[in-house]
């Protein structure tokens, strides 16, 4: 069996860093473009049909936060926290538009023909799988450590 260099590692590790920031800026742009698409359905009252991209938008950021991880067990130091944002942005997001949607009186909760939209359900979907994939990365951390603690 062909032993792995120190070099080669190093190596490996810079690749991964490269396709890990890739990766980072590919999840921001599709959390802005959810967001935005969420935002406009919501001020247009369902006027503008759901992006439907909320699954495609959770996979997207479980593929970076895997890779993020699968960095950290690479041994690849933690230098930033950019991931955790994400989780950030769509509690406030949520709660933002779900205040704007209370103080109007569920103004924005239905269609202008009064039909009731799931718009804010849809958003605290969401949000709640992002806390899902956070606490996911949170509970491998914490493994990784265990491991690292115990020498093993």
């Amino acid at each position: 069996m062909k032993k792995i260099t120190l070099n080669k590692i190093k190596e490996i590790r810079k690749i991964e860093r490269v396709v890990n920031a890739n990766l980072y800026v590919i999840s921001a742009i599709t959390t802005g473009i959810l967001m935005l698409t969420i935002g406009v359905e919501f001020f247009t009252r369902g006027n503008f049909p759901p992006s439907q991209m909320n699954v495609f938008y959770v996979g997207i950021l479980l593929i970076y936060s895997l890779h993020k991880e699968m960095l950290r067990w690479m041994g690849e130091k933690e230098k930033e926290r950019k991931g955790e944002w994400f989780l950030y942005a769509w509690i406030v997001f949520a709660i933002t538009l779900s205040c704007i949607n209370f103080l109007s009186k569920n103004h924005f909760g239905v269609s202008s023909n009064g039909q009731p939209l799931s718009t804010l359900t849809e958003l605290y979907t969401t949000t709640l799988e992002v806390g899902a994939v956070f606490i996911m990365t949170r509970l491998s951390k914490s493994i990784r450590f265990y491991f690292e603690t115990k020498g093993l």
